[in-house]
């Protein structure tokens, strides 16, 4: 009789360490998906201050058409690549970063271009919208960093032992990171 209870009182300890772990991973994993949707609002706000860098840009200058078309078509683009925060697999992650990568650099050479037009440099209105713009490099760069520490914190919790198990049990699966783009590691060149 007294083995019994014992062993009833381990399995109900047991279930409640099991319950309070997966209950664990599931706040962990919505914080992956909370950290996400922080990435992809900073990628909106991106992509609707480019309607309007694009429009103050053409009324202040006669500018290069090819390199508007570029920065339009990037847009549209990398508004098109969606991904579900419950499917963030480390394949997912790279279209939507190469979507964005591309978005950027149609920015960055948009940007050198620009710097041949003096005076639309000075105008009140551009450098207002280079200074949100620049804002909201800084801000993606923060919600990426954001999201990679949370998807490190979910990825180390569901594979370390006796997690890893409950992991198993639960569905659990490892999530992407945000990386590099590939030749991030060397500095731009500029040329006038």
């Amino acid at each position: 009789m007294k083995t019994g209870i014992i062993v009833i009182i381990l399995l109900v300890l047991l279930g409640f360490f099991g319950c309070s772990k997966y209950n664990g991973m599931v706040k962990s994993d919505e914080t992956v998906k909370k950290a996400w949707g922080n990435v992809e609002t900073q990628y909106q706000r991106r992509a609707d201050l480019i309607d309007n860098l694009v429009s103050t840009v053409k009324g202040s200058a006669n500018f290069e058409q090819e390199t508007l078309t570029k920065v339009i078509e990037a847009r549209s683009k990398a508004s098109s690549v969606q991904v579900n925060a419950n499917d963030l697999t480390p394949e997912n992650i790279a279209k939507f970063q190469q979507a964005q990568s591309e978005l950027g650099g149609a920015l960055s050479r948009l940007l050198v271009t620009v710097e041949q037009y003096p005076q639309l440099r000075t105008t009140e209105q551009f450098q207002t919208l280079m200074a949100q713009l620049e804002g909201t490099e800084n801000r993606i760069a923060v919600a990426r960093n954001d999201f990679n520490t949370a998807v490190n914190d979910f990825n180390s919790s569901i594979r370390t032992f006796p997690n890893n198990l409950i992991a198993g049990i639960g569905g659990f699966k490892e999530k992407g990171y945000f990386k590099a783009a590939e030749g991030s590691d060397q500095a731009p060149k500029v040329k006038f």
